[in-house]
């Protein structure tokens, strides 16, 4: 910003432009990315949930590439930079990662990218190497539902819900592969069943942040912030008296 001064030089005024002082803090005036990236990862997890439920007999999910690669992928990755720039650490890595996530997962399923024929069309190495990308992301994901326990009940039953989704989605991919197609069946609605609830805990963090932004009240996310600092925190047996350090 630049502030507009007045300077004397022989009985002449005369206008000078200088730096203005004031300097705007970092995420001052940023919007919160939160509600896009949430409304994003719920809408693309409902609708592939349903189909996994095989929901009005829908089974392909073909039709979701576009959710998964555009709508949660390029979204959630585009407001994961805006948190970096807020310096939120947690909420960058986590939209970064499920950007990606969802991303990969609809690429493997374009045609033209012949990914699926590779394998030869849907053999069992096709749903063995599916079964391990799922449960891989699991593992990933375990540390996003660990991370959630200091901040939020809300986050913490997403995380645990789609840690669930994502472990039965793995063990279907890899019962399948055994040839046993009912129980491989009854996994995936289990494991859809897991991640319909995950989209309605992210359609309600949407709620959240936007009764918080337009409307006069707020809807709660259970915080457990204060909780976990007094839960992490314990008398020391050794050392002078009334001190506490953190485990």
């Amino acid at each position: 910003m630049l502030s507009d001064e007045m300077s004397t030089e022989k009985g002449n005024e005369t206008p000078v432009f200088r730096p203005s002082q004031s300097v705007m803090k970092p995420g001052a005036h940023l919007a919160n990315p939160a509600p896009l990236a949430m409304g994003g990862f719920a809408t693309t997890l409902l609708s592939v949930s349903l189909a996994m439920m095989n929901f009005r007999d829908v089974y392909t999910q073909t039709i979701f590439m576009g959710d998964l690669c555009f709508v949660a992928g390029i979204g959630m990755l585009i407001s994961a930079q805006w948190e970096m720039v807020r310096g939120n650490t947690f909420s960058y890595t986590v939209l970064s990662a499920f950007a990606f996530f969802y991303g990969g997962y609809g690429v493997i399923m374009i045609p033209a990218l012949g990914i699926v024929d590779a394998y030869g069309g849907y053999t069992p190495e096709y749903h063995n190497a599916l079964g391990f990308f799922v449960l891989l992301w699991a593992v990933f994901n375990l540390f996003f539902l660990l991370a959630s326990c200091a901040l939020n009940l809300v986050y913490f039953l997403l995380f645990l819900t789609l840690e669930l989704c994502l472990i039965f989605d793995a063990a279907g991919s890899f019962v399948l592969a055994d040839g046993f197609t009912d129980k491989s069946a009854n996994l995936m609605t289990v494991a859809g069943a897991f991640a319909f609830v995950s989209s309605l805990l992210g359609y309600y963090s949407v709620l959240h942040y936007l009764c918080e932004e337009s409307l006069p009240f707020s809807v709660p996310m259970g915080d457990t912030s204060r909780a976990w600092k007094r839960w992490c925190k314990k008398p020391t047996r050794e050392g002078s008296k009334g001190q506490e350090e953190l485990v």
